[in-house]
């Protein structure tokens, strides 16, 4: 008896040992968390408890401040400065905002800005006294509010008004459409948001002048849309979906024509600029003289490679003169407005492209002298601002390595450029003092998920605010490796840059069915020094289901100087394929990537080179997922398409090779394009030919759309998406 239990004992002790061995081989990452789909991606309801720790700052003139939910704070000393409860008992009620909704927009005067819906509110937060309270209607969009004579402008149905501190309503125009067409719209963007342009009012430095744009789109054809959601349900109500259409200017036919107007607010006078050259020109970038006198536009023939800036009298509307024309034999791309110096109304920074590389010039506006003071095989990506006291000026370049972005100050006079913060990963936002003086800056680096700093922009010099940890490290989950290097594009000359997830256990002696995630188009890139190499969260998803994911910024993607991005000139997709091919051989000489299980995926410009990389190289890519494509540039709107391609008219082989409805019949991999049912940028009729083509040639692709959806998926859409592609690659891939 006693025999017995002890061998039962023994037994169960064998067991017990057994298990704990078994239990020391398993891999690390397979006890650490495994991720989801909504801890991954910004619609997931989980997405914020992994995203790095972070703080929202803002300046009250030199006064560096720190914003919570419940009031602001001295970003220093940590002392109150205003808070939501104070407020309340100032305005006497229950104004439901948080703190980090507060603005302060004069520098020496203590007053704030609080927006609740339509209503605006100034507050001198030292005596509680009201300065503005003003509700706007509430079907007005575009509001553009000006802090010194604290009016708004806004529009509705079409027309433009300005709203002023004694509620009047000042009527700008009255012939905007207001039947839904669009036929005629005011004071909003104009030219598809192309050239840098993000709203349609520009107010005078005084705030008593207004200039905007009127964009007539009568001679645009229109492209047909569905409305799923408008048919009623009721009885008595019809069950048939409505229809809509949204003017769509397609390469080489009618594009829409635009005019610059004034409106002075005082004398309720309005003018329009004497615009010169042909009526389907681009206007861009207007800027106003510091003294309100004079408007500047960047001025763009429709052909985009003839650009003048034009100076305008803004009481008269009559030219004054153009101050300097920049010509190149493909495009010329005004992206930036003037930045007038502030010790100096005669001069202004200048962005441009003219030695091959985007830099800083001063422009003198009474000679018309150019004068360089960046320079180098680099590229300014930003300008944010002056130091007014040191007359130096900040911006952004990636001077040290083309997979940064990093922030420096200089003289005007040029020179010695200050590093401001450390010279690595990705300065994402910057916020500067009213005197330029010191800068908030925000960055992050492949193994740095967020650092805050603040600097004195004169010696670099200051102090880290916040150093957020690795969540996805702390909270315990199974982390892929992330790498990044270069090969050699193509052209067996130029370093192009690539990206690599690997599975968190990875093993060099296995085979990995590997994902090729490509963009390829113009003023985007996919590689940088951010945390993890810039990694999208499907990326780690895939990489955790077992897969190698693989990213490579070819020629074509943006800051690397004007012969790189011009490299597609009139035959986009031909280039870049090439590239990504360069790519897909550099992964074939690595002994883990199975040569039999190579898929690939992008969205819009990517949607287009993954369906033409299954196309053209139908022997090396099983699998793709095209979300959003471009599938033929006749299809394509003016405004991009022509400047890369220029007319179906002028470079019709252009065209043709780029086509891939021609090309369906090479389709042998799965192939599933998913689309937004209602896209309004990539519209539905690229990839509804592409099915037709597709039947036409005998192939099969699958499709799938996501009804009321638009050109990118949000919220729940964006995991549902995802999910969805994840399955492809699932079924037919691994």
């Amino acid at each position: 008896m006693i025999k017995s239990n002890h061998c039962k004992w023994l037994s169960v002790k064998a067991f017990l040992s057994l298990m704990f061995c078994f239990m020391c081989m398993i891999p690390a990452s397979a006890q650490k968390k495994q991720f989801t789909l909504d801890e991954l991606l910004g619609g997931g309801e989980s997405y914020w408890k992994l995203t790095p720790e972070n703080i929202y700052t803002t300046w009250w003139g030199n006064i560096a401040l720190r914003t919570t939910p419940d009031g602001v704070y001295d970003l220093i000393t940590g002392k109150e400065v205003l808070t939501v409860e104070q407020v309340n008992k100032f305005l006497n009620e229950k104004f439901a905002v948080s703190g980090h909704n507060f603005v302060f927009p004069t520098p020496d005067e203590p007053i704030v800005m609080l927006t609740k819906g339509q209503r605006r509110i100034m507050l001198d937060f030292y005596t509680g006294r009201t300065l503005l309270d003003v509700t706007l209607p509430a079907n007005s969009v575009a509001r553009d509010f000006n802090v010194k004579s604290k009016q708004t402008a806004y529009t509705i149905a079409g027309n433009l008004y300005v709203f002023t501190p004694n509620a009047d309503t000042l009527v700008i125009s009255r012939d905007g459409s207001t039947d839904g067409s669009d036929n005629i719209v005011y004071g909003q963007s104009v030219h598809r948001d192309e050239f840098g342009i993000h709203g349609g009012t520009f107010w005078s430095p005084d705030g008593k002048m207004l200039a905007y744009y009127r964009m007539d789109q009568s001679m645009v054809p229109s492209y047909p849309q569905v409305d799923i959601k408008s048919n009623g349900a009721e009885e008595g109500e019809s069950r048939i979906a409505e229809t809509y259409s949204c003017h769509y200017p397609m390469a080489g036919e009618n594009s829409h024509v635009v005019k610059v107007g004034v409106f002075n607010t005082e004398t309720k006078e309005n003018i329009w600029l004497d615009l010169e050259g042909e009526k389907d020109d681009y206007h861009t970038n207007i800027t106003w003289a510091p003294d309100g006198k004079s408007i500047y536009v960047f001025e763009l023939n429709r052909d985009q490679n003839h650009m003048r800036l034009v100076e305008y009298d803004a009481e008269k509307g009559s030219k004054v003169r153009t101050v300097l024309e920049e010509k190149h034999e493909k495009y010329v791309e005004p992206m930036h407005p003037l930045y007038f110096l502030p010790w100096d109304s005669d001069k202004a920074i200048m962005q441009s492209q003219r030695d091959g590389y985007n830099h800083l010039y001063v422009l003198n506006l009474k000679t018309s002298e150019l004068k360089q003071i960046t320079k180098g095989k680099w590229v300014v990506q930003n300008f944010v601002g002056f130091n007014t006291v040191a007359q130096r000026v900040i911006f952004l370049s990636n001077e040290s390595d083309p997979r940064k972005s990093c922030l420096y100050s200089m003289k005007i006079t040029g020179g010695k450029r200050t590093p401001l913060g450390p010279e690595e990963g990705v300065c994402y936002q910057t916020q500067l003092s009213n005197s330029g003086v010191s800068v908030i800056s925000a960055y992050t680096a492949p193994d740095v998920p967020r650092s805050i700093n603040l600097l004195s922009t004169t010696t670099g010099k200051g102090t880290n605010i916040l150093t957020a940890e690795d969540k996805w490290e702390t909270m315990g989950y199974s982390i892929p490796q992330f790498k990044s290097g270069s090969i050699k594009a193509a052209d067996y000359v130029t370093d192009l840059y690539y990206r690599m997830v690997l599975p968190a256990d990875f093993d060099e002696k296995k085979k990995y069915p590997t994902i090729v995630y490509v963009y390829g188009g113009p003023h985007a890139h996919l590689v940088d020094a951010r945390w993890h190499w810039s990694s999208r969260g499907w990326e780690t998803y895939m990489a955790q289901k077992g897969y190698i994911v693989f990213i490579l910024d070819g020629r074509g993607s943006e800051w690397r100087g004007r012969d790189f991005e011009q490299a597609t000139f009139r035959q986009l997709g031909t280039v870049e394929c090439q590239d990504q091919r360069q790519g897909v051989e550099y992964l074939l000489s690595l002994p883990y990537v199975d040569k039999d299980r190579i898929g690939v995926h992008g969205w819009s410009f990517g949607g287009f080179m993954t369906t033409n990389l299954m196309l053209t190289y139908p022997d090396i890519f099983k699998v793709g997922v095209a979300g959003g494509p471009v599938i033929d540039w006749n299809y394509y709107e003016v405004m991009y398409g022509e400047r890369y391609m220029d007319t179906p008219q002028t470079n019709p082989e252009g065209y043709k090779n780029s086509n891939l409805r021609l090309r369906a019949g090479n389709l042998k991999g799965r192939l599933q394009l998913i689309i937004g049912y209602n896209d309004p940028v990539c519209v539905p009729q690229h990839t509804l030919s592409f099915i037709r083509s597709c039947i036409d040639a005998g192939t099969q692709c699958d499709y799938f759309l996501y009804p009321g959806g638009e050109h990118n998926m949000r919220g729940k859409d964006a995991v549902h998406l995802h999910e969805r592609i994840t399955r492809y690659f699932e079924d037919y891939l691994k």
